[in-house]
């Protein structure tokens, strides 16, 4: 299968929007007007940069049930641009994304690019050469190594929805290593930014979600922004997107003692909690969310891993 070819200056990333017609989380009224706001705002100035907007997934907070209004709204907003979208962990139904869920209604209409199998996803025709743009979706591997030729593309950005080991998340299963044949490795899913961090040839990027989300003091203080690619950039560039102040979209009340943020335990079972509400018959959704979140380094990651087998041969 050709992979596409696209024109442009660079690529404009736009993680993890949480689209949502009901407020998630703490949210007040009117959360789907203001990620709506914030997610045209990005496409406009992608378009005035002559960038090609890229979703780094969760383009959705559920993946599917959404009001048909606002897909049609999103369908409405999508079609001048056509952007690109890795799948995300909240895009998929039962860890499957399939026809049913929201992002393929939008496939379906041809109002956006979906990127739901790893490897290379398109070619960036840049001022400067060609780019080879590639991705892996939720729960799919990251490249070990990317095979080219001298003169090929002047450059290789990967794009990934993983729980990385970024330097405020140590815990995490997806080592910070060199990937040979990749210069840039742009990461979504974690919604809180992070510092690049170079490894070898490949800097690992993670720019952080467009949406805030958790009702904690880090996301009070946080600007909400997209992130530019631009050939030989030594980083990604950030450019804050349009929002309301924190005191206009989150209750007033104090903030809880211990920040949902700061416990990878609590994370961890919080997703075993929305898996036993999805739960399949195979146990599918359950290795996939193990494979995801288990650190291989972690002592107790092989206990969990007996217990898993025990369960599914049961």
């Amino acid at each position: 299968m050709q992979i596409p070819e696209c024109k442009g200056r660079g690529l404009f990333f736009i993680a993890d929007p949480h689209v949502a017609a009901t407020p998630p989380g703490q949210r007040l009224e009117g959360y789907q007007e203001q990620v709506l706001a914030k997610i045209e705002a990005c496409l406009i100035r992608a378009a005035e940069l002559d960038m090609v907007p890229f979703f780094l997934g969760d383009l959705f907070n559920w993946p599917r049930d959404n009001p048909n209004s606002l897909l049609v709204e999103l369908i409405a907003m999508f079609s001048p641009y056509k952007p690109f979208a890795l799948v995300g962990n909240h895009d998929k139904y039962q860890a499957r994304f399939t026809s049913d869920v929201s992002l393929a209604v939008l496939e379906a209409a041809g109002v956006i690019r979906v990127i739901s199998e790893p490897g290379p996803a398109m070619v960036l025709n840049t001022p400067q050469g060609r780019v080879l743009v590639g991705g892996s979706p939720d729960a799919s591997p990251l490249p070990s190594s990317f095979s080219r030729q001298e003169g090929d593309y002047v450059a290789v950005v990967w794009t990934a929805h993983h729980n990385v080991a970024f330097p405020d998340f140590n815990d995490k299963q997806i080592r910070l290593k060199e990937i040979p044949g990749v210069d840039y490795l742009v990461n979504g899913h974690i919604h809180r930014p992070q510092p690049s961090v170079r490894a070898g040839a490949t800097l690992w990027c993670n720019p952080g979600n467009v949406a805030r989300l958790t009702f904690t003091r880090r996301s009070k203080d946080r600007k909400p922004a997209a992130a530019l690619w631009t050939p030989g950039c030594e980083d990604l560039e950030r450019w804050i997107v349009p929002h309301l102040p924190f005191e206009q979209v989150f209750p007033d009340q104090e903030f809880p003692p211990e920040e949902a943020e700061e416990s990878g335990a609590s994370r961890f079972m919080e997703g075993l909690e929305r898996l036993a509400w999805r739960r399949t018959r195979e146990g599918a959704g359950l290795k996939q969310f193990l494979q995801a979140n288990l650190n291989p380094e972690s002592p107790e990651t092989e206990i969990v891993w007996e217990l898993y087998e025990e369960v599914i041969r049961g």
